[in-house]
């Protein structure tokens, strides 16, 4: 179903000037119910200017009041010649300043759990470059190192349908190749809940790189000779060196 532009500003306005119930709005611009009833508390887009969708040609007042009045009634977009195909997305995805930074980890997370997407799949996912997935793939990138994976639907870089869409075409794309990932592999790819519950991976700090397998305790030789000693005798075990008081009781009993 095609959406309205600017669906949250959309939004702001059905709820200020409407009477439309949370699910009516929320189905109509593409957002969840709970946040359309965040923007009527004041919670969610607070100092977004509304958008009016009867002046901008995609509401008409008749649909408004048809839906005010049955609560059942889904609001159904104005249709407008003008946008036919604009729908479809040309060139890579535009991604925001704010989340940008983001899109490392994004790609670890795709690399390691859906090792069945292209470099292309996840380019067009999450709007970055094949450079950038390749250099994370042999771990040349510079900030490889602090990098953590994190799931890209998390972080609202791509939606989990569009990320769910990717992973049925590389699936069918690699059964017919005949190299589709076995139902063990598939059941260890996690999550969005498991991914973001997951626990850091341990690092070990670039300072002491290399003393992973350093021990302040000797050799096994050296273990293995210390357990063959003779220890029949307790005097030879103990290898107590003999004091002065030894040696003088030794001079009286001459």
């Amino acid at each position: 179903m095609a959406k309205p532009i600017m669906a949250r500003a959309t939004a702001v306005w059905l709820v200020e000037n409407t009477t439309l119930t949370f699910k009516q709005i929320a189905d109509f611009v593409g957002m969840h119910e709970l946040e359309v009833q965040g923007i009527a508390d004041g919670d969610v887009a607070a100092g977004v200017k509304g958008f009016d969708p009867v002046s901008n040609n995609q509401l008409t007042e008749d649909e408004i009041k048809k839906a005010q009045k049955d609560p059942r009634h889904k609001l159904k977009l104005k249709f407008n010649p003008a946008a036919v195909g604009e729908e479809k997305r040309r060139g890579p995805r535009y991604t925001p300043l704010s989340k940008r930074q983001d899109r490392p980890a994004a790609i670890l997370w795709l690399v390691k759990l859906h090792p069945e997407l292209s470099d292309g799949q996840i380019g067009k996912l999450i709007g970055t470059t094949k450079p950038t997935i390749q250099s994370i793939r042999e771990r040349t990138h510079w900030n490889i190192a602090n990098l953590q994976p994190i799931d890209p639907v998390a972080l609202g870089l791509c939606r989990q349908t569009e990320l769910d869409a990717a992973v049925q075409k590389a699936n069918a794309r690699k059964e017919a190749e005949g190299t589709a990932i076995s139902d063990d592999e598939r059941r260890k790819l996690m999550s969005t809940e498991e991914s973001l519950g997951a626990a850091p991976e341990p690092r070990i700090p670039t300072a002491i790189e290399g003393l992973e397998t350093f021990t302040l305790g000797g050799s096994k030789k050296d273990e293995d000779e210390e357990d063959k000693r003779d220890v029949s005798d307790a005097e030879s075990f103990f290898n107590l060196p003999r004091g002065d008081d030894a040696d003088d009781e030794d001079d009286d009993g001459r």
